[in-house]
Order: structure tokens, then C-alpha cells, then sequence
């Protein structure tokens, strides 16, 4: 499994953070807003979409509307997914 976490106003993903609550710091310092970031892990043996999990304490921000670990917002996940997509090579 690799953790990382992703701004998707920037468009940056960083990977391979022991939490990803370093990596977020290290975005945040860059200039991130914290309302753009969520926390994402990998698991590039599985197949299909099973390899992107959505499950990460940086997550869970009731006062942005999520109230889990998770993303709840199925147009966030799809967003996420896109970027994924375009940046990691299989």
C-alpha cells in the first residue's frame, strides 16, 4: 500500500508518506488550502478500481460536509479517481 495525499485545485498528488497527515503539511506550507486536499492510498497489486482506496484520517472534516474517513461526495471521488488517473502509471 502507498498513502498519499492529493490537491485537486493544484492538481498535485504526493506519494509514499508514512501518514499522510506529513504530506499534507508539506502541501499545506506550499501554499494548498486544506478544503482542495484529501488523503488517498494505493494498493497497485489489486485490480480495477479496487486499487484506490479513499480512507484517511485527513478526511474526516465535519466542517467541510465530510464527516468520515472516507470522501463522501461521489463527484469528489470521481475527481480524485481523474487525477489519479492522469499522474500514476500502472
Amino acid at each position: 500500500m502507498v498513502k498519499g495525499p492529493v490537491d485537486l485545485r493544484r492538481a498535485i498528488l504526493l506519494l509514499d508518506a508514512d501518514l499522510h497527515a506529513d504530506q499534507e503539511a508539506e502541501l499545506l506550507a506550499d501554499g494548498s488550502q486544506q478544503s482542495d486536499l484529501w488523503g488517498i492510498d494505493l494498493y497497485p497489486d489489486l485490480p480495477g478500481d479496487d486499487w484506490l482506496e479513499f480512507d484517511s484520517m485527513i478526511n474526516l472534516r465535519p466542517s467541510f460536509g465530510n464527516r468520515s474517513r472516507g470522501v463522501d461526495d461521489p463527484g469528489t471521488r470521481e475527481a480524485i479517481a481523474a487525477l489519479v488517473g492522469r499522474l500514476v502509471r500502472r
